[in-house]
């Protein structure tokens, strides 16, 4: 086994990083497995949610069969963003950032397309793209290229070691792409890029006071957009409704009741596959996409449910790994950023269905139908994938 104190063995292994095609001797199986594991669960239960989506007992393949195409198309985004060293991908940051823009401002413009009170959707044939899905990775490349190549806190590990200026600058890097979401409107894509931002800023060493002074006024102008009406009123009683299920039990009480109940009903073992009758009958809206998880919950039980989230907690636990391994900050704050992103999906998309977080309409990473959201879960396993691949360069 080689020393890594040894100088000779150190350089072979920064020579094998810089190589392509040794890199690609060191792609972690168990994050990869892992995520294609969840991925094929999430095809199987978008299925069961929709398989009689058009009634009188037929039975439809259609949303699984698009299902399955998005992973496959995200399976080879991953590929690509892993390919090319991330160290070439931080140079091209900038421009990354200033398309992100233009993009998140055209769908605004008459060029986007409005469904179910937000204008986050560009038609592309019979599909739809929604850019702020992309714009969580985009902005994780930005945020990470910007401190990485401007602050040694990681290597120093200095708690408070960023500078006001520098803290100051990232909020305006963050908070211009935040605006143009907000104008869709879309919180819950807002709250996930709060949520990189409040990570990647503690990991690169902010101050608490301004980490404190960050939070107010997050607080603050989330009270605002509830209180001012940048929301539909069917939206805010769907952030609120969690706080009294029983309030609007016709409205958003009604959806979050019902999800209550599918998952359960599901006990230990669950119902069996294709057995849920809440799923069969459809009494859960949204199912095949926010509330997936309560088709896992029914139909799987707490056993199904169980192992989904080890699944999951494998792939944290491999992006985590991959941040300490990295051989520098900016491929560290790479995966503390897509960590971020997964983790905080994860809980509010569970715990929404469940009751006990508001309902956003956050999807669950690789679960929930929808293709943005397939392709920046995949992409962002690309990213971890690139910085472990590169981890002695």
């Amino acid at each position: 086994m080689t020393n890594v104190l040894d100088p000779v063995g150190r350089s072979a292994m920064a020579k094998a990083g810089r190589d392509p095609a040794s890199a690609w001797r060191h792609v972690d199986l168990t994050l990869v497995l892992s995520a294609v594991a969840i991925c094929a669960l999430g095809v199987l239960m978008v299925f069961s949610a929709t398989r009689h989506r058009l009634g009188g007992g037929t039975t439809t393949t259609y949303y699984m069969e698009r299902q399955f195409i998005f992973a496959l198309i995200g399976l080879g985004l991953m590929v690509v963003v892993a390919a090319v060293d991330y160290r070439r991908l931080r140079d091209l940051s900038a421009v990354v950032y200033l398309a992100m823009l233009v993009i998140l401002a055209a769908v605004v413009s008459p060029l986007g397309r409005n469904s179910k009170g937000a204008q986050a959707w560009f038609q592309v044939g019979s599909y739809e793209l929604q850019p702020s899905e992309l714009s969580k990775i985009a902005l994780i490349l930005v945020l990470a290229a910007y401190i990485g190549d401007r602050s040694s806190a990681l290597e120093r590990s200095a708690v408070g070691h960023l500078h006001l200026r520098r803290f100051l600058v990232i909020l305006v890097l963050a908070g211009l792409p935040v605006g143009l979401i907000m104008l869709q409107p879309d919180l819950g894509t807002a709250l996930v890029f709060g949520a990189v931002l409040f990570t990647v800023l503690v990991v690169a060493g902010a101050k608490g006071r301004h980490l404190g002074l960050l939070g107010l006024t997050a607080v603050v102008v989330v009270a605002a957009v509830l209180h001012f009406g940048v929301l539909k009123r069917f939206q805010r009683d769907r952030l609120t409704v969690f706080l009294d299920p029983t309030e609007k039990v016709q409205g958003p009480g009604f959806n979050l009741n019902q999800s209550k109940i599918a998952i359960g009903s599901g006990g230990i073992a669950g119902k069996g596959l294709f057995k849920g009758t809440q799923t069969n009958l459809a009494y859960v809206p949204e199912q095949h996409t926010d509330f997936i998880f309560t088709a896992v919950g029914e139909e799987l039980g707490f056993a199904g449910s169980a192992l989904l989230l080890v699944l999951f907690a494998l792939v944290l636990w491999r992006t985590w790994r991959t941040a300490a391994l990295a051989s520098d900050a900016t491929g560290s704050l790479l995966c503390i950023g897509v960590l971020a992103m997964l983790t905080f999906q994860l809980f509010e998309n569970v715990g929404m269905t469940m009751g006990i977080m508001p309902i956003t309409g956050i999807p669950l990473p690789f679960m929930s139908y929808g293709g943005s959201s397939m392709l920046a879960c995949w992409a962002g396993i690309g990213l971890v994938l690139n910085v472990h691949m590169r981890r002695f360069a």
